[in-house]
Order: C-alpha cells, then structure tokens, then sequence
C-alpha cells in the first residue's frame, strides 16, 4: 500500500506543491529561508595591505623602522615614515621619567650634575617625620607624572648637605646643565599648607 504521507523534495530542498497545501491548511511548519553562505572575503595579509598615511600612523617604531626598504618606490610615504619615526622617538625620550627616584649622597653627581644639558632637574631634600615634606612630596609625585620630560629625584636632606638644619626642609633646587637654577626653602612660597602641584609649578617658574 503506498505511502500517501511521503514527500518528494526536488535536488535543491524546495518543497513541492503539497507542502504549501499543507503549510496554508497549518500541517506544517513555515518553510524555512533557503540556505546563502556568506560572501567570500579573503582575509588580506598585513603585510599586503597598501600602505597610507593612516597605515603609517598605526605602526610601532619598530615595524616603521623594518619597513626602510619596503617604501622606496613612494617617496612621499618614505619621507612621512622618517617624520612619524622621529616623532616616536622624541615621544620615547621626553616620557623616560615621570616619578620621584630616590638617591643617595653618592648617586648625586651622575643623577644630578651629569644629567644631560637638556634635561631639568629637580631635587627635593627632605626628613621623614616633618609634615610639610609629606605635603610637597606628593606634589612633587603628580608633577612628575605631568612633565616626564623633567627628572624629579629626592634624597634626605643630610645626605646631600652634611649638617643640613632641618628647619629648612623641606627644600627644592632645581638645576639644569649642571648648575643650580633654583633654590626654594620651605613652603611659603607655594602657599603654605596650602599648596597645590600648580602653585609648585608657578612657584618655581618665576
């Protein structure tokens, strides 16, 4: 006896005309959205992609230095390499501080006068157990977050001037090519108790 609830389906899945009887009378589920794979969309190699200006920009200083001799058929690129190069690396030097380094009497010299010519420096002298040293300390820690550009370092007060009066610290100094250019004692100048990182940064500026 045959089979009347069998359904032929022709190569492709479509259903036949008793499948859409069937679906409009509700003996059968909607007919499902015929199957469309993904467009094809090669992935392209990085090292393959055209090179821009944007292209350049997104690049390490490492990968702009590897790439010297990829670009010499695009003089504009190779010259725009050279510039975002440099720019990376003056952006490396000017960020090689950024904290308080604390030093010791015998580190002063190459920490301090033998800093390079275009490098400020700045100096706190300081006694732990004075308040106000506390204070500036962490004024001088967001500064030198601001401006990685400037070395901060700090040392006790006695270890850089033996016999150092503690009723002058705390101090700063500031030097710059290996002389003093600043020499701030206490805090008055900064306001006191009162002061804040930017009235540092006025203070010795002026």
């Amino acid at each position: 006896m045959a089979d009347y609830h069998f359904v032929y389906k022709d190569v492709e899945g479509a259903s036949t005309q008793w499948d859409d009887i069937q679906r409009r009378l509700g003996n059968l589920p909607p007919k499902p959205e015929p199957f469309k794979p993904p467009p094809f969309a090669p992935k392209v190699d990085a090292g393959e992609q055209p090179k821009s200006k944007e292209w350049l920009d997104e690049r390490e200083a490492e990968e702009l230095e590897e790439l010297e001799d990829d670009l010499d058929d695009d003089r504009f690129l190779e010259q725009y390499r050279k510039m975002r190069l440099a720019e990376l690396r003056e952006a490396a030097k000017a960020a090689r501080f950024g904290s308080i380094v604390p030093i010791t009497g015998s580190d002063f010299v190459r920490e301090v006068s033998q800093a390079p010519s275009e490098v400020w420096v700045v100096v706190f002298l300081y006694k732990d157990g004075i308040p106000e040293c506390g204070l500036l300390q962490n004024c001088l820690e967001e500064l030198a977050t601001r401006y990685p550009a400037t070395k901060f370092v700090k040392i006790i007060s006695t270890d850089c001037i033996p016999n150092y009066p503690d009723r002058n610290v705390p101090t700063i100094l500031v030097y710059n090519n290996s002389a003093v250019k600043g020499t701030y004692v206490g805090l008055q100048k900064f306001g006191g108790k009162r002061c804040t990182p930017e009235s540092i940064h006025l203070g010795t500026m002026s």
